[in-house]
């Protein structure tokens, strides 16, 4: 590039991040506090973005725009031409033609064509993820400088799991909101997987609930807070309720409302048959919520297995009951699951802050 051509850069770059980036001496151009916060930020972008550029062909660390990396992670996602386009707002040609280039530049194929779509290639997969991860820092940058300045601003979205979603994160988000008003906050749910995916494609900052044993995957963190341990539950007259302990070969008699296979909990619901060498009770009804799980269980004779901490609001009203099973119920570690190496903007750490003051409570109380 001409130098005329970097001056202007810079300048457009001051003017969107709201000031000077440099200090401008007789001794040369130093980077100023809002430099050293953008600088952080994409460098590590960079970083990370020019290891996937180069697996796939040196010349594009240098030659691959912005718009094309865009394009790239859209027909990815999408396996179509067509549908990359309308995510992205734009003409179906003008995705192709973004391919096409990088294809060039690349001087091989980023995608199979196939008679179910258009599918990447593996480098052209990890060059997404790449990428998607290089435009979340640059976010990340955005509410770094905001803060700078004193203003509430970037994105926080929390994937949580059914635990955190009633017995930590509301008062967690309650403190939160008192000293950030207006720090935008999503909450979102579903199955764990999904999150998971979520969460390393740089959508989600941080899961709170059930912690994975072993970790799923390399490349994330996990945060025990506290441990928390299941319980059995019923409706109030229940023909079990209010007698001794029910045995084991009594509750695999019974229908149940129990979480979905593959969670922590519904790990130790199967190894508790399993455990006495008995199968799996024959009727059960699958759920992760204690809405669902309480009203099925208030309209029938079902049993609910769920989080004693996580039933504790309908079993104080009277809703439900806890059984008595004599059980001793291994605790599931519950906590915070992030990206390695993901650096939190100031108001996200807050909100973590908030969650582990809260967590420590509740494993005191």
């Amino acid at each position: 590039m001409s130098q005329p051509a970097v001056t202007q850069a810079i300048g457009k770059l001051e003017r969107e991040a709201g000031g000077p980036l440099f200090e401008r001496t007789r001794k040369g151009f130093f980077l100023a506090d809002r430099g050293r916060l953008l600088e952080a930020r994409l460098r590590r972008a960079m970083d990370r973005l020019d290891i996937a550029l180069a697996e796939v062909s040196p010349r594009l660390t240098v030659t691959a725009t912005v718009p094309q990396l865009q394009a790239l992670i859209a027909v990815a996602e999408a396996q179509s031409f067509t549908l990359a386009a309308r995510a992205l707002g734009l003409a179906q040609p003008t995705v192709h033609r973004a391919i096409t280039q990088l294809e060039q530049e690349a001087a091989r194929a980023l995608f199979e064509r196939t008679s179910f779509g258009i599918v990447a290639t593996r480098p052209c997969r990890d060059l997404a993820q790449a990428a998607r991860l290089a435009f979340s820092e640059i976010e990340q940058a955005e509410a770094d400088l905001a803060e700078a300045e004193g203003r509430e601003a970037g994105r926080i979205v929390v994937g949580a799991l059914p635990l955190s979603r009633s017995v930590v994160l509301p008062e967690a988000l309650a403190r939160f909101r008192a000293i950030r008003p207006r720090q935008p906050v999503t909450v979102l749910d579903g199955p764990y997987d999904e999150m998971l995916t979520g969460l390393r494609r740089g959508d989600i900052d941080v899961i709170l609930g059930a912690l994975r044993d072993p970790a799923p995957v390399p490349d994330v963190r996990q945060e025990p807070l506290f441990v928390d341990h299941l319980t059995v539950l019923a409706r109030p007259g229940h023909p079990l309720a209010g007698g001794g302990d029910v045995t084991v070969a009594e509750l695999q008699r019974r229908a149940w409302c129990v979480p979905r296979p593959g969670t922590p909990a519904r790990v130790q619901f199967d190894a508790l048959f399993a455990g006495a060498g008995l199968d799996l009770p024959e009727s059960i009804v699958e759920c992760g919520s204690i809405l669902l799980m309480r009203e099925l269980l208030a309209r029938s004779d079902l049993l609910g297995c769920i989080s004693d901490r996580q039933a504790e609001a309908e079993v104080a009203k009277g809703l439900l009951v806890r059984l008595s099973t004599g059980l001793t119920w291994s605790g599931r570690p519950i906590g915070l699951t992030t990206r390695a190496g993901w650096v939190p903007t100031r108001g996200q750490a807050l909100l973590l802050d908030g969650i582990r003051a809260v967590a420590a409570e509740m494993a005191e109380a």
